[in-house]
């Protein structure tokens, strides 16, 4: 068991426009997303299910059936291996949460969030 305060996970960035903390259990990953206005994440898809949860701002999610816009309070659940994309329409915090652990994500090989969308 662990208990563990955001504030002492380091922050990653990734780009100008995107970082990222991070939290993995055994079988779970759950990371804090800050995005600036206009950040691009790029057309993607994992084998993990993914639950998002915007905390704060407003982000377009593209996705087969069309784009969504999610906001503050919102949650969007995304399937396993369903394509995906997003833009933040605002200054937006994300919590998302992943099972199983995004084996990419630790080891840096998450091209599409490190390239400009």
């Amino acid at each position: 068991m662990s208990l563990i305060s955001w504030n002492d996970v380091p922050e990653e960035k990734i780009r100008e426009d995107i970082s990222r903390k991070l939290i993995t259990g055994e079988r779970l990953m759950v990371a804090q997303i800050f995005l600036k206005k206009g950040c691009v994440v790029q057309f993607h898809s994992h084998e993990s299910e993914q639950i998002t949860y915007i905390v704060e701002g407003l982000a377009e999610f593209t996705l087969p059936s069309g784009k969504v816009n999610v906001g503050a309070g919102q949650v969007l659940v995304i399937p396993p291996n369903v394509p995906h994309g997003a833009v933040a329409l605002e200054d937006t915090l994300d919590m998302d949460i992943f099972s199983p652990i995004r084996q990419d994500w630790l080891t840096g090989q998450d091209h599409y969030l490190r390239e400009e969308g």
